[in-house]
């Protein structure tokens, strides 16, 4: 088993220099170590990038760890909840992996590039856990954050911005697949994988083609409006996808130090990712339990009236907020393509049924004086968006 500590400071993406070339409004910050833009134009402009055109957004920083050895597959499907059987070569699979008490650690997505060649991606580092649930696995798990750079290229003019750069088979690439191709003498790989909901791919590269890479994509798209993001365009973005992020909608279990804040994964709407005619994985016995006694939470997304964002606001069965909260709304945003105020949270069961509504106390400021809103919502099972051009095969054209 070989393990390679990360080192500390302040890093640079291999694309920092582009991305610093059209930055206008000097808003960064730093993602494990790695020095990230919150928005490079405008986070308006950005998003809108994503749903009409292309955005490119920096994924260096995200945790890479290559997972290879005899008892690669064998370890993996006692980690996570899901079975890994199904997750053949050239393909991607989301994935969550809880502790002991089947609480969720984090969550990620694993890429089985080759026969019993995995990678590894999510937001935290978890290296202590990874080795220390390794034990008794003959496996090698190498922290290849550094050494592998990345590109999340999303929108719907992506398929063609793509073609245009000369890469060949991609009509052929079904979404949470991958494939490898050569880009001037080096491996890309390409996987139609994003943090969107729309369509997309990811552009995996060694550091050295970073700029060339760049530099090859955005001539590509030159003509289709392209842009450079930020985290704040990608929030926006993902948050209409319905999509979970670690310290925003739930807490890493092994980060937390008071009881009951942490998730499972039935807690998460995440019900789907645990397979219990596996025999063994961490936390089955806890989420059995669960399953069988019922859960305390319940993830709800939230379809709420009126146009005031619900940032960290309360959840109430009633108008009249009588009997207390039942939970709180953890992400939310004003959503331009769906002309929605929507929001996604944790409401205490029995509370949060689809279709039910439920109650969000809403506070705001204006010119420096504060105002307070009830608004009504009601609670829906489908993501806020995700056209049919996100798994179409082939995807139109521009």
């Amino acid at each position: 088993m070989t393990v390679f500590e990360v080192p500390q400071g302040r890093l640079k993406s291999p694309f920092y220099e582009r991305m610093k070339a059209v930055d206008t409004v000097n808003s960064w910050h730093q993602w494990k170590g790695y020095t990230t833009p919150d928005e490079l134009y405008c986070g308006e402009t950005e998003y809108f990038a994503i749903r009409n055109t292309t955005g490119v957004f920096d994924l260096t920083p995200m945790t890479k760890y290559r997972i290879t050895g005899p008892d690669a597959f064998e370890y993996l499907d006692r980690l996570m909840t899901r079975d890994m059987s199904k997750v053949g070569p050239g393909r991607v699979a989301y994935a969550v992996w809880c502790d002991d008490q089947g609480q969720v650690i984090d969550d990620g997505t694993i890429f089985h590039l080759r026969e019993g060649d995995y990678r590894l991606c999510s937001q935290e580092r978890h290296m202590a856990w990874l080795t220390a649930a390794a034990i008794g696995f003959d496996v090698s798990i190498v922290d290849e954050t550094h050494d592998v750079c990345a590109l999340a290229v999303q929108g719907p003019t992506t398929y063609s911005i793509l073609r245009n750069m000369g890469i060949e088979g991609l009509e052929e690439l079904k979404i949470f697949g991958l494939m490898h191709v050569d880009f001037e003498g080096t491996e890309l790989m390409i996987s139609r994988t994003g943090f969107t909901g729309d369509l997309g791919y990811e552009l995996w590269l060694a550091p050295e083609k970073a700029e060339a890479l760049w530099d090859a994509l955005f001539e590509a798209g030159k003509d289709y409006a392209m842009r450079a993001i930020g985290v704040h365009a990608l929030e926006q973005a993902r948050i209409e996808a319905g999509l979970l992020a670690a310290y925003e909608d739930f807490l890493p279990a092994n980060a937390t130090v008071r009881t009951g804040h942490t998730r499972s994964p039935l807690e998460l709407g995440l019900e789907w990712l645990v397979d219990f005619k596996k025999p063994n994985f961490n936390g089955r016995r806890a989420l059995a339990e669960e399953k069988r006694k019922g859960s305390r939470w319940r993830l709800v997304k939230l379809d709420i009236e009126g146009n005031k964002i619900a940032n960290a606001s309360y959840i109430f069965a009633n108008a009249q907020m009588r009997g207390g909260n039942i939970g709180f709304v953890t992400s939310a945003t004003w959503s331009p393509v769906c002309k929605q105020n929507i929001a996604i949270g944790t409401v205490r069961t029995p509370h949060g049924e689809v279709g039910s509504n439920v109650w969000v106390e809403i506070y705001y400021q204006r010119e420096l004086h504060w105002y307070r809103e009830v608004a009504k919502a009601t609670v829906v099972s489908k993501p806020f968006w995700s056209p049919p051009r996100r798994s179409a095969t082939p995807p139109e054209p521009y």
